[in-house]
């Protein structure tokens, strides 16, 4: 996004779910052809978590340190009134990437797994 001058603005961001959706969506669903017969709910909600708490961390990571040591102005740049009313700006900018990229995961997996879940539906002509 920096190549294009487009990383100062903050609703490309929405680009982070898309990118962590396939990884959790695609994560879910190899699990479900892997295990068809033992495939549960909680199985591919715990998988799905993991996928997006590891993507999550590692886009934090690497936020932390483009915007720290490759782009030492980005976050002054990305906010000019809260870089200068707080103090500990960067912190709180990491820490609501952190949250923000937690609770997508959160909700992506839980709507992913309306897709997945095994079916408690009776079978046409059973039962």
């Amino acid at each position: 996004m920096a190549l294009l001058e487009l990383h100062t603005n903050v609703f490309y961001s929405l680009f982070n779910v898309i990118i962590t959706g396939f990884g959790i969506y695609e994560t879910i669903k190899y699990l479900k052809i892997k295990r068809s017969d033992t495939f549960e709910y909680g199985t591919g909600f715990v998988a799905g978590l993991v996928t997006g708490g590891l993507a999550t961390l590692i886009f934090t990571l690497f936020f932390a340190f483009y915007s720290t040591e490759l782009a030492p102005g980005f976050l002054e740049e990305l906010s000019t009134k809260w870089a200068k009313e707080y103090e500990n700006f960067e912190a709180i900018v990491f820490l609501v990437v952190a949250t923000m990229g937690f609770v997508t995961s959160l909700v992506l997996t839980l709507s992913f797994m309306q897709l997945f879940k095994p079916s408690n539906n009776l079978k046409k002509g059973r039962g």
